[in-house]
């Protein structure tokens, strides 16, 4: 009969037991994670996913964050007396704003990702799009309306990634691309720059770290998250108007980056404590596997 004392231990061991699996077939491959949510504003939940990301690394993934930013840059706009403006979901991004942008995503977020990192003995460089040519891109319009500089990736240079990744460092990448036509700084979507950065990488997995819990069957269900499903029936669930308002672009990203040539693509909710864990080392996991 077993101690009681023991109970605790003997089910950390078959958690353990049930990730070797996982820990196997997925050694040495290269997951790209869009940090973003909650995630990079609530210091618990943002603890959680830099242990599960400092663990990924040891025991052999190859992890390279993405990481936005926009309550922070809202914060920073409104600090210096900046109005903050969005048209279709994109921010208006003029001079003064772009500035904003550079300094909050590739500066304080940035390097306070690759501190976290370092403290878990975790050997993380910070980087934009701009370094290296990583994230060249042209202008993006809204509606055909000029909304400054946002931009779309035309072209991904990923030798400087892929450097970092061969002597065993974590990139963690800000989205401020390089304007292919003038050289200017560009503010790009972080979920889109993950999907590009995924796709020129060839990831294995592209992970998206949401404010929701994963596709759901039925919107007013949040018990009916679909865990695995194929690209296919997620293209006829939004013709049928199933996945539609503030999924879609969610969903859409996901489904970019399964065309990208990502054979994996997961969201998940960052509000789960372990989330990255509980979803690449468990069998039910805890959001949507999406699979080309």
């Amino acid at each position: 009969m077993t101690d009681y004392s023991f109970k605790n231990e003997i089910k950390k061991a078959a958690i353990l037991t049930e990730a070797l699996p996982y820990i196997k077939e997925f050694n040495g491959i290269t997951v790209v994670i869009k940090y973003g949510g909650a995630a990079l504003v609530n210091e618990e939940i943002k603890n959680s996913l830099i242990k599960d990301i400092a663990l990924m690394k040891y025991v052999g993934f190859k992890p390279v964050l993405v990481h936005g930013g926009g309550k922070d840059i809202n914060n920073m706009l409104d600090v210096l007396n900046i109005k903050s403006e969005f048209k279709n979901g994109l921010r208006v991004t003029d001079d003064k704003t772009m500035e904003v942008v550079q300094m909050v995503l590739a500066g304080k977020l940035n390097k306070d990702l690759v501190t976290d990192l370092c403290a878990h003995g975790i050997n993380a460089v910070g980087i934009c799009g701009k370094d290296a040519g990583l994230l060249k891109c042209t202008k993006m319009l809204s509606d055909g309306e000029d909304i400054g500089y946002v931009g779309e990736v035309c072209e991904v240079n990923t030798d400087l990634v892929h450097t970092l990744l061969d002597n065993d460092f974590v990139p963690v990448i800000s989205p401020i691309g390089v304007g292919i036509d003038d050289n200017m700084s560009y503010n790009i979507n972080a979920d889109y720059a993950a999907v590009s950065i995924a796709g020129a990488l060839k990831a294995e997995k592209l992970v998206f770290i949401t404010d929701v819990p994963g596709l759901l069957k039925d919107v007013n269900d949040p018990d009916s998250i679909l865990s695995v499903i194929h690209i296919n029936e997620v293209r006829d669930m939004i013709k049928k108007g199933v996945i539609s308002g503030g999924m879609l672009p969610k969903i859409n990203c996901c489904t970019a980056g399964v065309e990208a040539g990502v054979p994996h693509v997961h969201i998940i909710d960052g509000r789960i404590e372990h989330c990255l864990l509980l979803e690449i080392f468990t069998k039910r996991g805890i959001g949507t596997l999406i699979e080309g």
